[in-house]
């Protein structure tokens, strides 16, 4: 790429990109609001439909990373074309679920789906936008999970609440096809990449460099998930007014827009540089909502500070992720950009998990601390890395 402007054409794909990110988001996390509809529905328990999320979870996380080394050498816009379709069909097949175990699978094809999706959307992101505007780009594409939260899932959830469950999916289906025909006109035809092995692919997983920054962040996602997980009783505690609550957690999806923002510009220099003290500053707003739930309004600020930090990592990780296997391993760059959907699924299910056993054996206000204690370990892994990335170009 000579230019280094964004044109009629980048823009076009980085909102193509972002809508496709934006239904994908929608379909992974409206599931939450609709699960009490599908038990009810199905004859379930409550907990029985919840493993639809922990399956989706689980299985996002596990196949993403080897369907995308399998398939490195596919030509990126066909095979994209086709996981969308396949996105479209398995919706679909979701409005006319009748029962849990059919669901249960629909759930984890789509988890398949939409893992390599995104990994993909990152990757035509990453290589068709001039260097110093990647991180731009990146960073609205993120943007489309943040709107699911906030436009998205809310709007699923009335559908839920006005038709069924099935309904919703029926909106999923519908948002499937827009994205399908945006992309149709609009992604382009990139060069198809070289064939190269699992084994060359996997064997970036075996490089210190790769791990440690697969690890970062994890561990992002993970302190903010401590916390944010337990927010509902967190805002109880606080005595917050009735029916305020869903307007709050409003609230901190549409503060997170700006912090996706925020990472764009982040991203666009010195980078790993800079997190080194975005996880100190979150540490530090973290721990500050110990105290700060003491009183409704403070507490209310604390959290709109918190909800500003969760993202700002996602598009430097992304970046560094892609740019290290660049270094170490340029066969696997397909690999390297499915680690950080993986990692930041990895960082909610350890975060979450351990905030939980900490709520349940303590304090509940104790999981701030232990959101801000996860930080600070981002924070020292995000310096060695760094460290080492500044001997690493030091001439010999």
């Amino acid at each position: 790429m000579h230019t280094t402007e964004l044109t009629k054409r980048h823009w076009l794909l980085i909102l193509t990109l972002t809508l496709l990110t934006f239904v994908l988001g929608t379909s992974e996390f409206v599931i939450v609001g609709i699960l009490t509809d599908i038990s009810s529905s199905l004859h379930i328990t409550n907990a029985k439909a919840g493993t639809l999320v922990s399956a989706f979870a689980i299985t996002f996380a596990i196949a993403t990373p080897l369907v995308m080394s399998a398939t490195s050498h596919f030509p990126k816009r066909k095979w994209m074309l086709v996981l969308i379709g396949s996105f479209i069909i398995l919706n679909a097949l979701c409005v006319i679920s009748t029962t849990y175990v059919m669901l249960l699978a629909l759930r984890m094809m789509t988890a398949i789906v939409t893992g390599v999706l995104i990994s993909l959307a990152m990757i035509v992101a990453s290589e068709n936008m001039p260097i110093a505007k990647r991180g731009l780009a990146i960073s609205f594409v993120f943007g489309g999970f943040t709107l699911a939260n906030v436009i998205g899932v809310p709007i699923g959830t009335v559908i839920a609440e006005r038709y069924d469950w099935n309904a919703t999916f029926l909106l999923t289906t519908f948002l499937g096809a827009i994205a399908f025909l945006a992309s149709f006109f609009i992604l382009p035809t990139m060069q198809s990449p070289f064939r190269s092995s699992m084994r060359d692919q996997f064997s970036l997983l075996t490089h210190p460099r790769i791990l440690m920054a697969f690890f970062i962040p994890s561990l992002g996602f993970g302190a903010t998930y401590a916390v944010y997980t337990y927010l509902v009783p967190i805002l109880k505690g606080m005595e917050a007014p009735n029916g305020s609550i869903s307007w709050i957690l409003f609230g901190y999806g549409f503060i997170s827009i700006f912090s996706n923002i925020l990472a764009g510009k982040i991203a666009s220099y010195n980078a790993i540089g800079r997190l080194r003290f975005v996880f100190l500053v979150q540490a530090v707003v973290l721990i500050s909502l110990y105290w700060t739930a003491d009183n409704f309004i403070y507490g209310l600020v604390n959290i709109s500070l918190m909800s500003l930090m969760a993202i700002l990592l996602t598009t430097s990780t992304q970046l560094y992720l892609i740019d290290l296997a660049g270094i170490y391993q340029p066969k696997a760059t397909g690999l390297a950009a499915s680690l950080m959907p993986v990692a930041s699924n990895v960082g909610i299910a350890f975060g979450s998990a351990l905030g939980g056993i900490v709520y349940h054996q303590g304090n509940l206000m104790s999981v701030t601390w232990v959101g801000g204690l996860i930080a600070i370990l981002a924070s020292l892994l995000t310096f060695l890395s760094h460290r080492l990335d500044q001997k690493q170009k030091q001439p010999a």
